[in-house]
């Protein structure tokens, strides 16, 4: 009976001995024993990880990846929706165990989450009405008079918010609310990327691309996961490396038409 104490106390002082950071570094471990990977998605982005609405299907280039990570690592996946509003906190808070949904690298993420290494790449596009006749060049989005729209939570956001300087910016919700504001003529335009545009595009027959005449701002789009744990992100690298080396990346892409801002 005096043993239980024994090794109680025992099992406190052997935690106290191993780092904080080691402890909580078992992302891999637990994946394999549950024999399961949650992937935060963003349902909505076109090309990328896109929930169709009236089959409820997923398909895009990080839905394939992800289904290939699943693949390497002999686990299941489960997808856990997510938006880039949500990002930190559905990371941070364990809802899952990475997010797959092409996240732009940007400062102000990097100090809350832990990226890959790109596996995209994409400058920033503008998507207008084809009646507007205000925006008929890029060099006439940033004047007065002139309202863009970006979805809170994007890259979007921050840059816009730094670039401009005539231009009124009007900060949505939901990219649908921000499509809706340019649609109906009340915002001239909204901030996307290549990935979204070229889709959107496609279905929205109202409207027009507006693209930059040179880089404007390129952005580099990773995995993320939660700070701190070595091993998963050594995986993670390990398994992005794989899938530009062999070809399963490139695959996807032009699956989508995005293999022009696949990373090199």
């Amino acid at each position: 009976m005096r043993r239980a104490p024994l090794i109680a106390l025992c099992f406190v002082f052997l935690s106290a001995a191993v780092p904080a950071q080691d402890r909580s570094a078992n992302r891999l471990l637990r994946v394999q024993a549950a024999r399961l990977v949650r992937v935060c998605i963003w349902p909505d982005y076109y090309s990328v990880t896109y929930r169709n609405p009236k089959t409820q299907t997923l398909s895009g280039i990080d839905i394939e990846m992800a289904q290939a990570l699943g693949k390497d690592l002999g686990v299941g996946v489960e997808f856990v929706d997510s938006s880039f509003a949500k990002l930190i906190d559905d990371v941070s808070q364990e809802r899952c165990d990475v997010a797959m949904f092409a996240v732009g690298i940007t400062p102000q993420r990097a100090e809350k989450l832990r990226f890959t290494q790109p596996h995209l790449v994409s400058d920033i596009y503008a998507v207008t009405s084809k009646r507007n006749r205000r925006i008929k060049g890029w060099d006439d989005i940033d004047k007065p008079g002139s309202v863009v729209a970006v979805a809170r939570g994007t890259l979007h956001e921050p840059v816009m918010k730094s670039k401009l300087k005539a231009a009124q910016l009007l900060v949505l919700d939901t990219p649908f609310a921000r499509e809706q504001e340019v649609q109906s003529g009340r915002a001239d335009v909204f901030m996307t990327d290549y990935p979204y545009s070229q889709r959107f595009l496609a279905n929205a027959d109202w409207a027009r691309l507006v693209s930059p005449s040179g880089n404007y701002h390129i952005t580099p789009y990773a995995y993320a996961i939660k700070p701190g744990d070595d091993a998963w992100h050594a995986r993670l690298e390990q398994f992005v490396s794989a899938i530009k080396r062999d070809g399963r990346l490139l695959t996807a892409a032009k699956n989508y038409r995005l293999d022009p801002i696949v990373a090199p």
